[in-house]
């Protein structure tokens, strides 16, 4: 069924009234549909990747090639989610992006890809959408909090086993 405004009320979950096209840095969660491990597992504290999480990790890598107005920060590749920091620069003469342009490129780009992976390299194939329709963004507005959300990302897979996107926890969460 399209969306149809009479009758969905999609709740945002962004900052009402904030321009998330201006320069700044933001970290970001994004979760892989139904929680779903198909980017690797975790062992002994690392991440084990996948061939599909390797590919996420190359698309992340690249995007500052295809979007100039971006910086890409700290990243990491969980089982069923990434963690990541986008930094917006000044336009400068060229098109505005927000970050929603750029969750939605790298969401993109890494859904075609797995589906390439599916039919040409028999990755886990996927129901409906790979990634989770939203995403979770905090905007970083200090040297204090950037440090500590670089922090986090690294020692993510540390806490996998207590971390609120494992699958063994309940799959209704803020993210979906």
């Amino acid at each position: 069924m399209p969306y149809n405004p009479n009758i969905h009320h999609r709740r945002s979950i962004r900052l009402k009234g904030y321009d998330y096209s201006q320069a700044g840095a933001y970290f970001v969660t994004i979760c892989i549909q139904q929680r779903q491990p198909l980017l690797g597992k975790i062992e002994d504290s690392l991440l084990i990747p996948t061939p599909a999480g390797e590919m996420v990790q190359t698309v992340w890598d690249e995007m500052p090639l295809y979007y100039p107005n971006i910086e890409l920060d700290a990243f990491i590749v969980m089982p069923n989610h990434v963690h990541g920091i986008i930094v917006l620069k000044s336009d400068q003469g060229q098109s505005c992006m927000t970050l929603g342009d750029a969750v939605h490129r790298f969401k993109s780009f890494t859904t075609a890809k797995y589906r390439q992976g599916v039919y040409q390299k028999r990755w886990q194939p996927f129901t409906g959408r790979l990634w989770q329709r939203n995403y979770y963004e905090h905007i970083i507005r200090n040297e204090g909090a950037y440090h500590r959300i670089r922090q986090y990302i690294a020692n993510n897979p540390f806490s996998w086993e207590c971390d609120q996107l494992h699958p063994s926890r309940s799959a209704n969460s803020q993210f979906e």
